[in-house]
């Protein structure tokens, strides 16, 4: 006989079944009380009120939680292992999913919050410095393409000054002197000079700029790691935060991109033509001269327009925000980062499942015994002596009846003989 058949087998599984039923119920309320204390901690930290009306309410809730998860359970552990039809089981597993998701949904989520709620809202803070920083050094690279620009308005400056001198000395038109052509020449230098200027006043306001947002930057990494309640340095973070972004726009706004395209196109369109000299001779050679340089002042617009479209081009700073977010939501927007905790949280609910299994596996062994084994095989001394006497009381409360002699067959009766004639 196979172990599977084996009378002391059943005995055995039955044994330590009544042994571990002496403790199932007390572990069942532990796990269930521990659930409910994490399910208090997530409550109360959703609540903004900290009186006593809010205390009560997550009191009640946890409370509510644990009762749920203790009676859910006890009634599976008690069911599922005495079922014997496949749809009797199919029924209860669906009932075991669809009460396993209600308990993930009232209960484990605000135990992974009360479990990393904190560092969640810290790794909120943290993403939103990686966010800020990213969005600080975009517009101070748009800043600082801007302000390269200037090179190329001294370039286009140097080479009309250049042109100036080769007119005043008569290289250019052939007419020596400060005439007409000169005179475009110097008009067309000092407006790239002062736009050259102000290009240069913008350098020392985009540095000290740059630098107050790493300053503030410092602060709010040092404030995702200090000690202490994340909520009230989520307070001095969200100040920062408010601070860093008017910075960015300030950078955004000293972009001299904007101000170098209107110039390269008024380069060329604000010409006011001098007037010219009365000798007609020298008059024409005046008009040809202007009009290559006018040719010269489209050919430097158009080198300036491209550069300062090519920094335009670039992608802008987007508008960042700081939103202040609970552990709560933290914990759900960040869930990748915090599995553990999770995990953990989900299984504090849900690990009375297995003992379910365990449960069904061995009623299920106990039942394939019993049904292959006669009853007289699995019989225990004490079972037959129970046997025993209830058979004898039946003996002494219905006794037997005695056996009655059988009657002796009567004579036949005489017949009555007619009365003679």
């Amino acid at each position: 006989m196979t172990d599977r058949t084996d009378p002391r087998h059943v005995r055995e599984i039955e044994g330590h079944l009544s042994w571990l039923d002496t403790f199932s119920g007390t572990a069942l309320g532990v796990l269930s009380a521990a659930s409910g204390i994490y399910t208090y901690l997530g409550v109360s930290s959703l609540l903004d009120d900290d009186g006593a009306l809010s205390v009560f309410a997550a009191l009640a809730y946890s409370i509510a939680v644990s009762v749920g998860i203790f009676v859910f359970w006890s009634y599976l552990m008690r069911l599922m292992p005495a079922m014997r039809t496949a749809g009797s089981r199919i029924g209860l597993f669906a009932a075991m999913g669809l009460g396993s998701v209600a308990i993930v949904a009232m209960s484990s989520w605000l135990n992974a919050a009360a479990l990393a709620g904190a560092a969640a809202v810290e790794q909120h803070l943290a993403r939103t410095v990686q966010e800020y920083q990213g969005e600080l050094e975009r517009s101070h690279d748009v800043a600082i393409a801007a302000q390269s620009l200037e090179r190329d308005v001294a370039r286009v400056r140097q080479s009309f000054e250049d042109l100036s001198e080769q007119e005043a000395t008569g290289s250019l038109s052939g007419i020596a002197g400060r005439g007409a052509v000169f005179r475009v020449l110097t008009q067309k230098a000092e407006e790239l000079a002062a736009l050259e200027e102000q290009i240069a006043r913008q350098g020392p306001a985009v540095a000290t700029a740059f630098a107050e947002g790493n300053r503030i930057l410092s602060q709010m990494r040092s404030l995702t790691v200090e000690p202490g309640p994340v909520e009230a340095r989520s307070v001095e973070f969200s100040e920062d935060a408010v601070r860093l972004a008017g910075i960015i726009t300030q950078l955004r706004q000293l972009s001299v991109a904007p101000l170098v395209a209107r110039a390269a196109t008024d380069l060329a369109a604000s010409v006011v033509r001098p007037a010219l000299s009365q000798a007609e001779a020298t008059a024409q050679g005046q008009r040809a001269t202007i009009d290559s340089v006018l040719g010269v002042l489209e050919q430097r617009a158009e080198t300036l327009s491209e550069a300062a479209a090519a920094v335009e081009a670039m992608e802008p700073p987007s508008e960042v925000s700081y939103t202040p977010i609970s552990s709560a939501d933290a914990v759900i927007r960040y869930a990748g980062n915090f599995v553990p905790s999770w995990a953990g949280a989900i299984a504090i609910d849900l690990l009375p499942a297995v003992l379910v299994f365990i449960l069904m596996v061995s009623h299920a062994a106990i039942r394939r015994s019993r049904d292959s084994v006669a009853v007289e095989d699995h019989m225990t001394v004490a079972e037959l002596r129970a046997a025993m006497a209830a058979l004898r009381e039946v003996d002494l409360r219905d006794p037997p009846p005695t056996p009655t002699a059988r009657p002796e067959a009567s004579e036949a009766p005489t017949p009555i003989r007619g009365r003679a004639e």
